[in-house]
C-alpha cells in the first residue's frame, strides 16, 4: 500500500495536477484579499463594480497561464498555450482595444478635440472630455430644437471612430452655411423685397464673413476643393402659391439659431415698415366662380289603399 502512494505520488502527471491545484487555490486567495481590501475603499458602486470585474478577470488570466506554464512540457508547448491565452483576451476585449485604438486615433489624427461640437454614432454634442475608452458628450437637440443644449451628458465608445462617419461642426471651418425661406405675395414689389431681404442679412451675417473667408482660404489650401462663396446670397423661385425667396448666409456653428431670429426679426419689422409693398403670403383658399345650386323640391305622394 505504502509503495503504491509513493509511486502515485511521484508520479510527473500527479505532481503537475498538485502543482495546479495548489497554485489556482494561491490566485482564488489572492482575488479573495483584493476583493476585501480594495474594493470596500472605493464608495463609488460603478468603479467598485468595474474593479471587482478587472480583479476577477486578471485572476482568471493568472490560473490560465500558471495551469499552462506546469502542464507544458516544453518551451514550444509553453509559447502556444501563451498565443492561445492572448487570442482569448484579445478576443474577450476587442470592444475595449478598439476603443484603446479609437483614443490613439482621435489624439495623433485628430479627429475632433475638446470644445468641438461633433456628430457621432449618432448623438450630437460638445466634447467635454476625451478618455481612452470613451468621448463625453455635451448633448444636443432630441427633443430641444435649434441646437441648443438638453442638458444630458452622453458618453460613448472611442471605437465609434472607426464604425461611422465623425461629423465635426468647428475642427478645420468653424461655420456653417443657414437658409431661411421667406414667402412673398404676388403683386408685391420684389425689387424691394429683394433688397431688404439682402441689406438685413448683409447688416446681421455680414460681420462673420471676413472670419470664414479666412477660414475659407486655410480650407482651399489644405484640401482639394474650390473656392466658396460666404457672403449672403439672395435668390428667387415662383410657385403656384407665391414668390419665394430663399436667403444663403454663413453663420457661426454657435449662433446659428440667434442669428436666424433677428433675420426674421428685421425682415418683418421692414416689410411692415414698406406700406404694403411687400407682404407676407399664406396658404388661402379663394372660391374664384362657385357653382350654382338648383334644388327642386318634389311632392311627395301618399296612397293609401282601403281594405274591403
Amino acid at each position: 500500500m505504502q509503495d503504491t502512494i509513493d509511486q502515485w505520488l511521484t508520479d510527473p502527471a500527479v505532481q503537475k495536477i498538485v502543482a495546479s491545484l495548489v497554485g489556482v487555490l494561491i490566485i482564488v486567495l489572492a482575488v479573495q484579499l483584493l476583493h476585501r481590501s480594495v474594493t470596500h475603499r472605493i464608495q463609488q458602486t460603478d468603479t467598485r463594480h468595474r474593479v471587482r470585474r478587472l480583479i476577477n478577470f486578471a485572476g482568471y488570466l493568472a490560473a490560465f497561464l500558471l495551469v499552462a506554464f506546469v502542464v507544458a512540457e516544453q518551451k514550444g508547448h509553453l509559447t502556444i498555450a501563451v498565443g492561445v491565452a492572448t487570442a482569448a483576451v484579445a478576443f474577450s476585449l476587442q470592444e475595449v482595444i478598439a476603443s484603446i485604438a479609437g483614443w490613439v486615433e482621435i489624439s495623433f489624427g485628430r479627429f475632433y478635440q475638446v470644445g468641438d461640437r461633433v456628430e457621432l454614432g449618432g448623438i450630437v454634442g460638445d466634447v467635454i472630455d476625451i478618455g481612452v475608452l470613451r468621448t463625453t458628450l455635451f448633448e444636443l437637440g432630441q427633443w430641444i430644437g435649434g441646437d441648443q443644449h438638453n442638458g444630458r451628458i452622453v458618453r460613448v465608445a472611442n471605437s465609434l471612430v472607426f464604425q461611422g462617419p465623425v461629423f465635426n461642426y468647428s475642427a478645420d471651418f468653424p461655420f456653417l452655411w443657414d437658409e431661411i425661406t421667406v414667402p412673398v405675395k404676388y403683386g408685391s414689389d420684389r425689387h424691394l423685397a429683394r433688397e431688404i431681404l439682402q441689406q438685413a442679412t448683409d447688416e446681421i451675417a455680414g460681420p462673420d464673413v471676413p472670419a470664414a473667408q479666412a477660414k475659407c482660404d486655410k480650407l482651399v489650401k489644405k484640401y482639394m476643393i474650390e473656392q466658396l462663396v460666404v457672403e449672403p446670397v439672395v435668390t428667387m423661385t415662383a410657385n403656384d402659391n407665391w414668390i419665394e425667396y430663399t436667403v444663403r448666409y454663413v453663420v457661426d456653428y454657435r449662433t446659428r439659431r440667434r442669428t436666424k431670429d433677428q433675420i426674421y426679426e428685421r425682415l418683418l419689422d421692414e416689410f411692415d415698415g414698406s406700406a404694403g409693398r411687400v407682404t407676407i403670403a399664406s396658404t388661402t383658399v379663394q372660391l374664384v366662380d362657385p357653382p350654382l345650386f338648383d334644388i327642386r323640391l318634389g311632392e311627395r305622394t301618399v296612397k293609401r289603399e282601403s281594405a274591403e
